[in-house]
């Protein structure tokens, strides 16, 4: 299996980093370039994320490169490509499934479209914190079912990263759910975050991510649902300065893998890549813990508002979300979810 080099796209990286709003290099990936010759290698896993690397959740593709390269005495090449320069995430997954693409960074908004199951971390106070993440993570039970759950789409769940914890940045200050109801979200393109807000009686708008920047300042928008590390990162926050911790969830990106390429790789590099992937994956998540400290501090900084939001509301919430639960449960599993509930 020769190594494949496909052609970037330079009009995708830049519509991706004008969307982010950030001062990116003509060439947003240059200081991310591998300082070895790929070219030699017995084997290629071309790995796809939407994101920039920036966030640590996305960084993770580039340490699984190098460490793999290093493990493996460079047979195996990680062909990681972020921003989006594979297609869209739809678009991506349709190549995971036929083999074209190998792996994925997947957003686990649209990993619920590889398996129901997969979006049970979307749900709102079920995987909402670091520490219920890890134990999560670390719950074989819990997570065995979660990463077999692809297995019938031949899609393999490899690991979990995180991008933040989910809250509200807004253009008004928003410290109460009463607040919230004058607000319009933009929320992402999926049906469980429309059902989450349709639960809760709140106005949204559904919207691809590269059109928000234009959204928040004119106006279409004045809430966006997302977290404090993108929203900084992303500069969102120099329109929309205030942001409610909901605290509802956990942003992650979900490591999937074609399984028929994967059978076909050596025995060794299997277990060096999945090592690897484990490996690099734990320290992520430790060091986007981190990087949202750093972000909500850079924030704090600038002048941005942050508000808790207080038990009562989030009791609220928690009780507006019963018809999601019941929806949701019936696909991916009531017993399922009533112990990820309980985590």
């Amino acid at each position: 299996m020769k190594v494949k080099f496909f052609g970037r796209s330079i009009l995708t990286l830049l519509i991706v980093a004008l969307a982010c709003g950030t001062a990116f290099a003509a060439d947003p990936l240059e200081n991310f370039k591998p300082k070895f010759d790929p070219s030699s290698a017995e084997y290629t896993y071309l790995l796809s994320n939407i994101s920039h690397p920036a966030i640590a959740g996305v960084a993770n593709g580039y340490h699984i490169r190098d460490k793999v390269w290093e493990r493996s005495n460079g047979r195996l090449f990680v062909d990681y490509r972020p921003l989006a320069q594979l297609g869209g995430e739809k678009d991506v997954i349709s190549k995971l499934k036929l083999g074209a693409v190998q792996g994925m960074l997947c957003s686990s908004v649209a990993a619920a479209n590889v398996a129901p199951q997969l979006g049970v971390v979307n749900l709102p106070f079920v995987v909402d914190s670091f520490d219920k993440l890890e134990k999560f993570r670390n719950n074989e039970k819990l997570f065995g079912e979660f990463r077999k759950s692809a297995l019938p789409q031949g899609i393999m769940v490899a690991d979990i990263v995180n991008y933040g914890t989910y809250g509200w940045a807004t253009t008004v200050p928003v410290s109460s759910v009463k607040e919230a109801a004058n607000v319009n979200f933009r929320i992402a393109e999926a049906p469980v975050n429309a059902d989450i807000y349709k639960a809760w009686g709140l106005k949204f708008t559904v919207m691809p991510w590269p059109d928000v920047p234009q959204a928040l300042q004119t106006g279409v928008i004045d809430g966006l649902d997302h977290t404090a590390i993108v929203c900084n990162l992303t500069k969102k926050f120099e329109i929309a300065k205030n942001f409610t911790e909901v605290n509802y969830a956990q942003g992650l990106f979900i490591h999937l893998i074609n399984k028929s390429w994967f059978d076909k790789l050596p025995a060794d590099l299997q277990k060096i890549l999945m090592e690897v992937i484990e490996e690099e994956s734990t320290k992520t998540r430790q060091a986007t813990r981190e990087q949202q400290d750093a972000q909500i501090a850079a924030a704090k900084a600038n002048g941005v508002k942050f508000f808790p939001l207080s038990p009562e509301d989030k009791q609220a919430l928690i009780q507006k979300t019963g018809p999601v639960y019941e929806k949701w449960g019936e696909r991916i599993g009531k017993d399922y979810l009533n112990e990820m509930r309980s985590l």
